[in-house]
């Protein structure tokens, strides 16, 4: 069974970090595009960062460029955001997705 399990939001002060995991379990993180994309309140679904299968090259929403860091874990079979220096703007529901295939999600709430 394919599962996505997203944890390590939260309430943070502007400037302040977080890192989100996303535990996988149905396939290789390694052999797959894996994605984490956001939703803010009353907006759409928003792409913020992939990292592609094998060599793992990464791109970024131009927002988040210098801030954020897609990486994986292919021995835990996990994928992470490294988000650093994050702004009131970042507050989003944060997913992980391979595909149309999505976790839970994960809330990151930036506020002073």
């Amino acid at each position: 069974e394919v599962q996505l399990v997203e944890s390590g939001g939260g309430l943070v002060q502007p400037g302040g970090s977080l890192r989100l995991s996303c535990a996988v379990s149905g396939f290789a993180v390694s052999n797959y595009a894996m994605n984490w994309f956001r939703q803010a309140p009353g907006k759409g679904l928003q792409w913020v960062s992939t990292i592609k299968s094998g060599g793992g090259g990464t791109s970024y929403l131009d927002s988040v460029k210098g801030r954020f860091t897609i990486s994986r874990d292919d021995a835990k079979n996990t994928l992470y955001l490294q988000m650093n220096n994050l702004k009131t703007e970042d507050t989003a529901m944060y997913y992980c997705y391979e595909g149309a295939t999505r976790g839970q999600g994960t809330q990151v709430t930036v506020s002073s």
